[in-house]
Order: C-alpha cells, then structure tokens, then sequence
C-alpha cells in the first residue's frame, strides 16, 4: 500500500519538476528577466529533484549482490 501512495506521490513531483522547466524557460525568455523569482524557482525544483531521488531510493533500494 505504501508503494502506490509513493508512486503517485513521485509522479505529482515529477509533473511538478518539469512544469518548473517551463517556467524557467519562459522567465529566461522573457525581455525584463525577475532574477528574484528565477532563483525561487531554481530552488524550488533542486527540492523537488531531491525529494524525487528519495522517493526512488524508497521504492528501489539498493541491493548489493
């Protein structure tokens, strides 16, 4: 049960990461650049980078053979 809730919990981050892209993408983009929300929303997505790595950790552990 836990291993559904971590997958779907995983694809909302995922959606969420890549979301991220394009909105960075589009501030980049843009003539007046807010350099203020650009590095709020690079923070915002190393996070959820970390947060997926976690979630991934959990659900495929390392096993040494």
């Amino acid at each position: 049960m836990e291993d559904a809730i971590l997958r779907v919990k995983l694809a909302a981050l995922k959606s969420e990461h890549r979301d991220l892209d394009g909105a960075i993408d589009a501030l980049l983009e843009a003539p007046a650049k807010d350099q203020l929300q650009l590095a709020r929303l690079k923070k915002r997505k190393l996070r959820l980078k970390d947060e997926i790595a976690e979630i991934e950790d959990r659900l495929l552990p390392d096993i040494i053979a």
